[in-house]
Parts: C-alpha cells; structure tokens; sequence
C-alpha cells in the first residue's frame, strides 16, 4: 500500500521519533520509498500499480503498454507512462525499477484509457493499444509518407502487423482529430486505406 510521508508520521505518532522510525524500516526492507514523501509497504507491488501514485495523472502507455498488448515482442524493464502539464519528461528510480513519464496534448488526455483490477486489489490506468501507438508516434520525429511509416513501424519498432490491423478505426479517426500530429494522422490514412477492402 502507498503511504505519505505524514500519513505514516501519523500512523508512528506514539513513538518518541516517528522519523526515525521510518528510516529505520526503510533499512530494515519492511518499507520502500517511491520518491521523496511516498512510501509503499508491500516488497512485491506490481509497478505498474505504482506509477500513477509516483506521478499524477499519468497513466501506462508508450513502450510499456505497446509491450502489455503484445505489440511490440520485447519486454520493457522500464514503466513508460504519460503524462501531461510537466513541461519535461520525467524519471524516478526506486526499488521497483525506473519510472519514466512523458506529456501529450492534454485535450487528447482523458481518451482511451483502460482500468486494470490486479488479484491483491490494486489496480492501474493504460490506454488502449490504439492509444499507446499514437502516444509513441507523437513523441517522434515527423515522417513524411507512407514508406516512412511502414519503415518506422515494422522494421524499428517491429509492431505485430496483424494486431496492428485490428485497430478500431472509429478511436484512430478520433485521434488523428486530437493529437494534431503528423505521424498520427498519416496512421490513421495508412490504415483507413489499408482495411478499405475485406480481409479473407
């Protein structure tokens, strides 16, 4: 569980030094800090329950997300996340890996994101694999056609074509609308015109 710096101040308040109380669990492994002021009680939380309390609002996407719907074959050590309203990216280091958080436009903000429920109770925000493409699309350099973008996708980000094809359409045109992204809207045409003719 996430606890404040205050929260467990107010939880230790009988001990003559409820600081140094917290050290010492800290030392003992029965605590671990987050980022200056948060704390979390369990050894194995799952990070990616974990980002959104390092770093709010924020939630799952870019190499992270692409990875969780199996885009992308790699796994990722690093939790990539967006953000928004922080000027510049962001990085935090703990005992559960390092947590990295980038901005997109904020009126693209609240759209596609999906609420994960883990077994312990826990839970995390990530968009949808739709969602996480065009985030990552957003944040590179501008490509100019459709060669570019093929090249881009399957041979440096090695996207699974066939997930790829099951894009829902409908969100795509909706995100090419938002992002005002080049790379964005020369997506959604490649696919637009791409799944133009029934697949057999």
């Amino acid at each position: 569980m996430v606890k404040t710096a205050e929260l467990l101040k107010f939880e230790y308040r009988d001990y003559k030094d409820p600081v140094n109380k917290i050290h010492r669990l800290l030392k003992e492994g029965k605590l671990f800090a987050l980022k200056k002021g948060y704390y979390e009680t369990n050894e194995h939380a799952d990070p990616f329950s974990l980002a959104r309390s390092i770093c709010n609002p924020s939630y799952i996407s870019f190499e992270s997300a692409l990875s969780f719907h199996g885009l992308i074959p790699e796994r990722v050590y690093a939790i990539t996340s967006a953000t928004l309203n922080k000027k510049k990216d962001k990085q935090y280091t703990n005992h559960f890996g390092r947590f990295t958080y980038q901005d997109i436009p904020e009126r693209v903000y609240p759209y596609g994101v999906l609420f994960v429920k883990l077994d312990d109770g826990s839970s995390f925000q990530i968009a949808t694999k739709e969602k996480a493409l065009c985030d990552k699309l957003y944040k590179m350099s501008p490509i100019k056609n459709y060669d570019e973008l093929t090249s881009l996708l399957f041979d440096s980000l090695r996207i699974d074509e066939d997930i790829l094809n099951e894009f829902n359409i409908d969100d795509m045109a909706l995100y090419a609308e938002k992002y005002h992204s080049t790379n964005v809207d020369i997506l959604y045409r490649y696919l637009k015109r791409k799944n133009r003719w029934p697949r057999f």
